[in-house]
């Protein structure tokens, strides 16, 4: 899962409103319904235009798509509106036959964000054996240095997210026992900040997204002991601004993507009943597309699929009426998850 890389979303061609302000204009008409068969077919007819501008601009990202899709469509009980035999093939094709990575499109390097989005994928279809595992993990456990860290590819880049990525593609695959667990914990530790949030290493400035990475590793490894709860937990809480969205940093604008990084957080500490919950549907539905289906950073701009997920993502967790209930750690299908690798999740 390419977890904050919303930044390669081109938020102002997007913005209909062109709108700076921080908050959500509450005189505005939006929607206050979500309208599922609709979305539903935004999803499956996602990417099917091969010569549209996004999809040739998005092929870096194209294993997370598919990821993005998939589990959109599984939530809401339409994974079958997909090709499964041609994603598989996709899959496969995308396997390093060197290294044992997975790209995010064929002909590109490996990634560890794009070894998970295909497991991921794959755990959903149930079809783990159709790729290399064994190398797969051998391409972790190649990844983690000696201060407990991940590195991203061959290139080197350090971040809390490729921590996370590392033990849910182990976790899932049933290969924990390949790194240094207790050295990656003290790794992530490392990055905590005295305002109880993380950053992507340490001394980096706590982010939301990045605090899911580390919350969710915690969960992986069954370390959530370590955290300071109530105060990691107060300054997620802090992200919800007058609208009932949520930001990622303080005086930052409220997104759909922080639906799901912060209420998974508080769901795997065991307090997503310390925000305003109803609030947050609220926000969410307001940034449904009324003419496509599919949900937008903010009420008023263009919907995308990587927005689709985290806000269908945050309304499951919220009980969303017909929506599959989703894991929290993994963002996957909880009927999937819980066959698979039981994660450590606090009690309210």
């Amino acid at each position: 899962m390419d977890f904050i890389d919303e930044d390669f979303i081109d938020h102002n061609k997007n913005n209909k409103n062109n709108h700076k302000k921080m908050e959500v204009d509450q005189n505005e008409e939006l929607p206050t319904k979500f309208d599922m068969e609709m979305t539903i077919k935004y999803v499956a007819n996602h990417g099917n235009d091969k010569n549209d501008f996004e999809y040739t601009m998005t092929e870096f990202l194209r294993m997370s798509g598919i990821y993005w899709g998939t589990t959109c469509l599984d939530i809401m009980g339409h994974l079958d509106k997909l090709d499964k035999k041609s994603i598989i093939e996709f899959i496969k094709n995308c396997q390093c036959k060197k290294s044992g990575g997975i790209a995010a499109c064929d002909s590109h390097d490996p990634h560890i964000l794009y070894s998970l989005s295909a497991v991921q994928i794959l755990c959903i279809y149930d079809a783990l054996d159709e790729i290399d595992i064994p190398a797969l993990g051998k391409y972790v456990q190649s990844l983690q240095q000696i201060d407990g860290s991940f590195f991203g590819d061959k290139w080197g880049e350090v971040d809390t997210r490729f921590s996370f990525c590392a033990v849910a593609i182990l976790a899932l695959t049933n290969q924990m026992n390949l790194i240094d667990v207790d050295k990656a914990v003290e790794f992530v530790m490392s990055c905590v900040n005295p305002d109880g949030g993380f950053g992507s290493k340490p001394y980096a400035e706590s982010h939301a997204g990045l605090i899911y990475c580390c919350v969710g590793f915690l969960s992986i490894t069954h370390n959530l002991h370590r955290l300071e709860t109530e105060k990691l937990a107060w300054w997620l809480c802090e992200r919800q601004l007058k609208s009932g969205g949520l930001n990622g940093r303080p005086e930052k604008l409220p997104d759909v993507c922080y639906s799901w990084w912060v209420l998974s957080s508080l769901t795997i500490m065991g307090k997503a009943h310390w925000i305003d919950g109803a609030k947050l549907k609220e926000f969410i539905i307001s940034c449904l597309d009324t003419e496509t289906g599919g949900f937008s950073d903010r009420p008023g701009n263009m919907p995308d699929i990587f927005h689709t997920l985290f806000g269908i993502g945050a309304l499951s967790l919220l009980g969303y009426e017909n929506l599959k209930k989703i894991n929290p750690t993994f963002c996957m299908p909880e009927e999937i998850v819980s066959k698979i690798y039981q994660a450590q999740i606090l009690e309210y």
